[in-house]
């Protein structure tokens, strides 16, 4: 094996054809544009791949959360969120192209756009985000081909990830005895805790606190939310999680929601950056696939964080010290010599 034919360096290295050199124009920084834009693809591939085989375990009947399985899932996680990093690092170098050597070959592009990108697209079905969620329905996938469209409705219909974090939350037995009364005596405590650290202006988050925890899936506090994502089960599994995350059986699943937000943090990240680029290039003028350029990316970034429910979660927290003090027995079960 040669490290030129194993990479295929010859198909790579000659996948470059600028629009600008087949009309003889003048536009060295078409070969910028195109590079980057195929390496932002090839690494949406690599987060496909990564999503996948986390989708894959989490799909199993039942996670088996004292085994190597979490732990895997958890890295590939934080591997995502690398990605992504680089994905905002990325646009450094976009930027390094002013908006006088962009219009050098900006008008021939039309109508292509990277709003085309249906690879983003997907990623963004199979983590959680749906259709009713998204900004700009209807125009969302109007300037994709068939194919890519149904590549995108096939993921929209099938288990997300933040769907799968929610059965995988359910299926956690943590709160915080498996008898029903214990557990309703210790939400009761906390109710009472959080209360009491509330300032005066906050008092109506116990509302909100009430209906994260103890009301429906279907009920959702925002009128401009059709359904919760996480049910109220989930959402005590997950605040328990993250109050009692020294633990060492919950450090792992406290990871888990943690890598979560940051890979929802680091999508937020390449947005803005990709919004304020775009902002810095054309100003206001329409993006070349007709989009409302820069108001369209922001309305979109605004709107599209896929985690949200698991961080809003962080509103209910209070402060170590004041936490309810567990069972000697649950204690046992949480540490090391837990069976």
């Amino acid at each position: 094996m040669h490290y030129h034919d194993y990479i295929r360096l010859d198909t790579i290295l000659n996948a470059q054809f600028p629009e600008s050199d087949k009309r003889n124009l003048t536009a060295h920084d078409e070969m910028l544009f195109i590079i980057i834009h195929q390496a932002y693809e090839l690494w949406f591939k690599q987060l496909h791949h990564e999503v996948d085989s986390i989708l894959a375990i989490m799909k199993k009947p039942a996670v088996n959360d004292n085994s190597p399985e979490l732990q895997t899932v958890v890295h590939r996680l934080n591997r995502l969120s690398t990605i992504l990093r680089v994905l905002v690092h990325q646009v450094d170098i976009m930027e390094t192209m002013t908006p006088m050597d962009f219009l050098d070959f900006r008008d021939i592009l039309r109508p292509a756009s990277g709003f085309q990108s249906w690879q983003f697209k997907q990623l963004e079905a199979k983590l959680g985000l749906k259709f009713q969620h998204r900004y700009g329905q209807g125009y969302y996938v109007s300037q994709l081909r068939k194919e890519h469209i149904d590549v995108i409705r096939k993921a929209e219909s099938e288990k997300s990830l933040l769907e799968l974090v929610n059965g995988w939350l359910e299926r956690m037995p943590l709160a915080p005895s498996f008898l029903e009364e214990e557990k309703q005596s210790f939400w009761n405590d906390y109710r009472s805790r959080y209360e009491n650290s509330l300032a005066d202006v906050e008092k109506e988050n116990l509302a909100a606190f009430d209906h994260v925890f103890f009301y429906a899936k279907e009920q959702s506090i925002d009128a401009d939310e059709p359904q919760r994502s996480l049910s109220a089960q989930a959402c005590r599994a997950a605040l328990f999680i993250m109050i009692y995350r020294g633990y060492p059986l919950l450090q792992l699943p406290f990871q888990l929601l943690n890598a979560l937000l940051e890979i929802d943090e680091q999508l937020s990240s390449w947005r803005y950056r990709h919004m304020n680029m775009v902002h810095r290039m054309i100003g206001t003028r329409i993006g070349t696939g007709g989009s409302s350029g820069k108001d369209y990316l922001k309305a979109a970034a605004d709107k599209h964080y896929i985690f949200k429910e698991i961080a809003t979660l962080n509103s209910f927290l209070i402060e170590r010290r004041k936490l309810p003090v567990l069972a000697a027995g649950l204690e046992k079960r949480l540490g090391f010599a837990g069976t």
